[in-house]
């Protein structure tokens, strides 16, 4: 079986089929083993009938003690070595589908990472969990054709040799089910190959609505959204189980053909043999192996048919591994798009969109605002270099630039990036270990201090994956947190107060520009507070900048900026930069969140000595 720390190769990903083929000859010798071990448990369990029939006919029907007892004593020594096979080959097979099942794990994790950041925008979190959580466990089942399949046509031609030596007619019939099992089974894995698979995207939807439901359901209701959302949250639901009553009916068709065959096989041949006795064509005792026989092949039988379920599933969910594994990160460097490949510029340097029309310039604060969130980071995606761009960086095109060199210079900071589980202090840390110092002076910055001190344990705080055990507002702050002490030569911030209070995001505002003194600093937001402390404000309309100024200005000249970005009528004037004291006295400097986005009790702290220096916090 695959070692944990083991490469698992390069997956086939020309299809599903060839992703199967893929797993098969990745553990040659294991599946030969299977298959072999299958085979001979089968073929033995197809001996022991005719080691009845010679003890019935040579000893039990003359009446020959010896020759009774030393078939009955050969039946008992096959039995017990076919025991010890029937272990081996559950043992083999079991190692057959982990190796498969961790290896399709670790193909998949593996790429994911590759992806990095370019995986949400190619595929949502639902594929990627349906994928890991039930599609692995399909194509492992699926596996299972190397066993119990290969052994049951063995045994078939088998049990047919034998039972042409008792009665060609019968060998004849035997043989003859074969063609009839695949004309029967065969248009049922088609169909069910196709509503399995239509199933798993509807699957794969509905988690997304899950996933979505679990995150903001606070939110949503604060909004009166929860009843918009469990409405459509219904309908897909009911288009879920409609879908699964399809497959089900399918699969059930495919069930019954796999009890009903054999069951129909036995009759039809011990009815036949039944004939040949009466006739004094055949002995008791080859009526008795003709029994077993039959009654034999239930088993594989019913495996080939069970074997043909599982490859159809398992085929719908290696297509979809295959479809993931087809997905490629950044390229590197796109010379056919631009120049041919160069180095980042050396002193820091302005950025420039000329799809918008953004131009940012080097060590100051930049704002994009916009009516539609999606227009305002698909520039913010252009200019972090996440797809396609024709962006600029000190004159040279972005994409012609060593993807490693963007990605350590230019920091894209989304308002819902991932955050994994450990302690507070791994979680804003990430990859390097930050001094104490640094530590205090991001929490600082980012009005974060009332998070460290209302944990039990400060920085050494567990923290759930996703910052689940946080509030919302409070998740936005660990981000910043984590952004600031990455330290980028430009950071471009996606929406950084936009779950916060007025309070803390004036704290906020005050503190990041202090922060950020001498970087090139982007921020997303139609926040006054944020906005007042900005050097440059682009506002966008349709994508593309319409006016550029101060804040102030805007204010004054244009009443879509003004109106967009006005929280309420009496404080459009009001909109200075000072706000609320961007300094607070301790006992206020709470940092809460917008009730609308705190999804959980974490902000009750929110109000008790949280104004202590965040050097002293993490001391």
């Amino acid at each position: 079986m695959i070692d944990a720390y083991e490469d698992p190769g390069t997956p086939d990903s020309r299809g599903g089929w060839a992703y199967l083929a893929w797993l098969v000859r990745c553990q040659p010798w294991r599946a030969l083993a299977g298959a072999v071990l299958a085979s001979v448990w089968m073929v033995l369990m197809a001996v022991a009938p005719y080691l009845l029939s010679k003890a019935v006919d040579d000893g039990l029907e003359p009446g020959d003690t010896a020759a009774l007892a030393g078939w009955t004593a050969a039946l008992f020594a096959v039995g017990a070595f076919n025991a010890w096979v029937s272990i081996m080959r559950h043992r083999t097979m079991t190692r057959v589908r982990m190796d498969g099942y961790f290896r399709t794990t670790k193909v998949v994790v593996g790429h994911t990472l590759r992806l990095g950041a370019a995986l949400p925008r190619q595929v949502g979190a639902a594929e990627v969990v349906t994928i890991g959580v039930s599609d692995v466990h399909t194509i492992a089942g699926a596996l299972t054709v190397i066993g119990p399949g290969v052994g049951s046509v063995v045994v078939y031609v088998f049990v047919a040799g034998l039972l042409l030596s008792v009665s060609p007619l019968l060998a004849a019939v035997v043989l003859l089910g074969m063609p009839v099992v695949a004309v029967l089974v065969g248009p049922l894995m088609s169909r069910l190959q196709g509503t399995e698979t239509e199933y798993r995207e509807r699957q794969g939807v509905l988690t997304a609505r899950i996933g979505d439901l679990a995150g903001g359901l606070r939110v949503l209701n604060g909004l009166g959204g929860k009843e918009l959302f469990a409405a459509s949250f219904d309908r897909d639901s009911q288009r879920l189980r409609a879908q699964g009553y399809r497959v089900g009916a399918v699969t059930s068709w495919m069930q019954a053909l796999g009890v009903g065959l054999p069951t129909l096989f036995l009759a039809v041949v011990t009815w036949l043999a039944a004939r040949l006795a009466a006739q004094g064509d055949m002995t008791v005792g080859e009526l008795v192996s003709v029994y077993g026989y039959v009654a034999v092949l239930i088993g594989p039988v019913a495996f080939l048919v069970d074997m043909g379920y599982q490859l159809s599933r398992g085929v719908v969910a290696a297509r979809r591994v295959v479809r993931l594994l087809r997905l490629v990160p950044a390229p590197d460097t796109d010379t056919d798009a631009g120049s041919g490949v160069a180095d980042a510029p050396v002193e820091p340097s302005a950025l420039h969109d000329p799809v918008s029309g953004v131009r940012v310039a080097p060590g100051r604060l930049t704002a994009l605002v916009g009516a539609r969130h999606t227009e305002v980071t698909a520039v913010v995606d252009r200019l972090g270099r996440y797809g396609p761009t024709d962006a600029t960086w000190g004159g040279v095109r972005l994409d012609a630039v060593p993807l490693d060199q963007v990605r350590e210079r230019i920091l894209v900071a989304d308002n819902e990036a991932d955050l994994f589980a450990g302690s507070l202090r791994e979680v804003v840390g990430g990859r390097r270990a930050p001094s104490p110092a640094d530590v205090g002076r991001a929490v600082r910055a980012a009005a974060a201090d009332d998070i460290v001190k209302g944990l039990p344990e400060g920085l050494e705080s567990p923290v759930t994956a996703q910052g689940r055990s946080l509030s919302g507002g409070q998740r936005q702050r660990v981000r910043l947190v984590r952004a600031l002490l990455a330290d980028p030569g430009t950071l471009l911030a996606v929406e950084p107060t936009s779950a916060l209070d007025a309070h803390t995001e004036a704290a906020v505002a005050q503190r990041l520009r202090a922060a950020r003194t001498g970087r090139t600093t982007v921020v997303t937001t139609t926040s006054p507070l944020l906005l007042a402390q900005a050097d440059t404000v682009h506002y966008l309309v349709d994508g593309k900048v319409t006016a550029t100024g101060r804040h102030h200005d805007l204010l004054e000249r244009e009443p879509g900026y003004r109106s967009l970005v006005a929280r309420d009528t009496d404080d459009t004037d009001d909109t200075d930069g000072l706000g609320p004291d961007p300094e607070p006295d301790p006992v206020d400097d709470a940092g809460g969140d917008k009730g609308t986005d705190s999804d959980s009790d974490s902000d009750s702290d929110t109000g008790a000595g949280a104004g202590a220096g965040a050097e002293e916090v993490v001391r």
